[in-house]
């Protein structure tokens, strides 16, 4: 089994500067042991208008420091590389730039998968694979791209005082009792994920349905981490999955999670089941957020929690939207504690969501929403 480190051991992620208080261009720092990858990088990067690299450094030792007298927005981070570890050297550079976002690129192998996720679950942002020799291509080059810009603060928008003001404090609007709760992360995601799932309590027994970004190869190493942080079975869903009280189902990468009604002779105490689609996704994701919202709402005719952690982009604004118009509760992380503000702040700004707070508050009003039925019946009606 992967090991997991407790989030609360190490500083958490950063809460992205707002372009207003940044330079204009993003400080990248790249860190790998390997000189070809840090002259490809560093070639895609400098060609950018906005984006300069401004360090890089072969050990996770000149990587700490060089950041003694160099500011970096991004940290581009292998995990493999002589002397100290970038697991090891994470929490250091978490601390030592406190306003940079860490972008794990790891090796597509079982190693990788589990060192990769055990990074996120400390506070590393997002991870991106490294291609195979002759994969830096265009297409790998816009991705890399992207996610800089969106954990540099580009993907979003800078807020007015009184509005992210407004946001900080919980929001109310007349709720059904959830008897499902349903979790959609991408960018960032896991670390906050990894806060929600351990502050809930054992009595807690709703079932928990997880959609998180992350390559297919790395889900089942993502179940087993998540089984662990939160103290109860988790599996990855499949056709007729049954969906059990104080049991997590999570969606495998490969489809999007949707949730039906068990047909008789099929065996689950919430009268649900799982299915999966694959068809596109407004969202262009896979797999999507947004079908497993939709889904919920209707076969729990909104008596559901639909939280949103952060991510890029406005993956489950549709779906929560479903939620909300169904009489669910829709929770939504705040911009300060999110690595990316894009999904959580969709629901935001449309005004549907029912509390707007960091990951372990957002934990704390699902169980004081469903407190009537945490250890009690949970039916699909």
């Amino acid at each position: 089994m992967a090991a997991v480190l407790r989030p609360e051991r190490y500083p958490p992620a950063a809460a992205p500067q707002s372009r207003a208080t940044r330079a204009d261009n993003i400080r990248v720092m790249i860190v790998d042991d390997s000189l070809t990858v840090r002259t490809v990088f560093s070639r895609m990067i400098d060609r950018e208008n906005d984006l300069s690299v401004v360090a890089d450094a072969d050990t996770a030792e000149k990587a700490l420091l060089a950041l003694r007298s160099t500011d970096v927005d991004v940290i581009l981070l292998d995990l493999e590389m002589p002397g100290m570890g970038g697991i090891e050297a994470l929490p250091r550079l978490l601390q030592r730039a406190a306003q940079a976002q860490v972008l794990v690129v790891s090796s597509l192998t079982q190693d990788g998968a589990e060192h990769t996720l055990t990074a996120l679950s400390m506070g590393a942002a997002d991870t991106m694979l490294k291609p195979r020799p002759g994969g830096f291509n265009d297409e790998y080059r816009d991705a890399l791209l992207a996610k800089i810009r969106a954990l540099g603060g580009q993907a979003q928008v800078t807020e007015s005082a009184s509005a992210i003001e407004a946001t900080a404090l919980p929001l109310r609007r007349r709720t059904k009792v959830p008897r499902v709760v349903a979790i959609g992360a991408s960018t960032g995601g896991i670390h906050a994920l990894n806060l929600f799932l351990r502050r809930l309590p054992r009595e807690f027994d709703l079932p928990i349905l997880i959609t998180q970004h992350l390559p297919e190869s790395f889900m089942p190493v993502f179940a087993r981490q998540v089984e662990v942080a939160a103290g109860r079975r988790a599996v990855l869903a499949d056709e007729g999955t049954s969906i059990e009280r104080g049991g997590i189902v999570i969606a495998p990468g490969y489809g999007h999670m949707v949730v039906r009604r068990a047909h008789p002779g099929m065996i689950s105490d919430t009268g649900a089941v799982t299915g999966l689609a694959h068809n596109r996704a407004t969202s262009g994701c896979m797999p999507s957020v947004d079908p497993m919202f939709e889904s919920l709402a209707e076969c729990f005719e909104g008596h559901v929690a639909a939280v949103l952690l952060s991510g890029m982009g406005r993956d489950g604004t549709e779906g929560a939207g479903a939620v909300a118009r169904a009489g669910g509760a829709v929770y939504a992380q705040n911009e300060e504690s999110c690595a990316v503000w894009g999904m959580p702040r969709g629901v935001t700004e449309s005004g549907i969501a029912t509390a707007v707070l960091p990951p372990e508050q957002l934990a704390d009003a699902v169980i004081e929403a469903a407190g009537l039925v945490a250890s009690g019946a949970a039916a699909c009606p």
